[in-house]
C-alpha cells in the first residue's frame, strides 16, 4: 500500500484508532474486532515492504525530534510505529519537559487535536479545535468541554542529550510527519 490508512473502531465502551501501513490487519476495541484487507497493487515499497525510511541508517529509530524543535505554544506531530502499523501522536513542550499524546480528542476519537499546523494552546491548556475541549498540558485531563474528566491517551517519551525519544513500549520507532 502506498499511502497509510486510518482505521477507527468505535463500540459503546471504547474506541481504537490506528494508522495502517500494510495491506491487511485488524483493529480491536472492547469486544469488537475489525479485520480488513486491501487489494495488493504497486505500492512503490522496496522488497521488504517497508520503503525507504528517509533517515540515516544508523539513526536511533526512537528519536523523534530535537528538544528545540518541540513548540511550547503549539504541538508537533509524529507517528509512533509498531511494525507496519502507526498511530499519529503529538508532542508539547513546557520548559525542558516534553509530553506526548495520541493525536485524538476523547470526545470524538477521529478528530485530531493537531491537524498538521499545531494544536491550539491557551495558557497551560491544549484546545480541541472542533468543540473547544480544554486539556491540561501536564497530564492531559479535560477540564472543560464535552469530554470533561476524560484524559488524553498518553504516549511515553523522554528527553536525553537535547533530543526527545519515544520510550513507550507499545511502539518500536517514531517517524516525524
Amino acid at each position: 500500500m502506498s499511502d497509510p490508512v486510518d482505521v477507527t473502531v468505535d463500540t459503546d465502551d471504547e474506541s481504537a484508532s490506528v494508522r495502517v501501513h500494510d495491506d491487511d490487519g485488524e483493529v480491536e476495541a472492547g469486544d469488537a474486532t475489525v479485520r480488513f484487507s486491501f487489494s495488493a497493487g504497486s505500492s512503490g515499497d522496496d522488497a521488504d515492504g517497508e520503503g525507504d525510511p528517509g533517515g540515516a541508517e544508523d539513526a536511533d529509530p526512537r528519536c523523534i525530534a530535537a528538544l528545540d524543535a518541540v513548540p511550547s505554544d503549539s504541538t508537533l506531530v509524529f507517528e509512533a510505529r509498531d511494525g507496519r502499523r502507526g498511530v499519529e501522536c503529538i508532542l508539547h513542550r513546557a520548559g525542558d519537559a516534553v509530553v506526548a499524546w495520541k493525536n485524538s480528542c476523547p470526545h470524538e476519537p477521529d478528530v485530531p487535536l493537531d491537524r498538521g499546523r499545531g494544536a491550539t494552546v491557551r495558557g497551560d491548556r491544549l484546545v480541541c479545535h472542533k468543540h473547544g475541549a480544554q486539556f491540561e498540558r501536564e497530564d492531559g485531563v479535560c477540564t472543560h468541554g464535552p469530554c470533561a474528566g476524560d484524559v488524553l491517551d498518553g504516549v511515553a517519551v523522554s528527553v536525553r542529550d537535547g533530543d526527545v525519544y519515544l520510550t513507550d513500549e507499545r511502539f518500536e520507532r517514531a517517524e516525524r510527519r
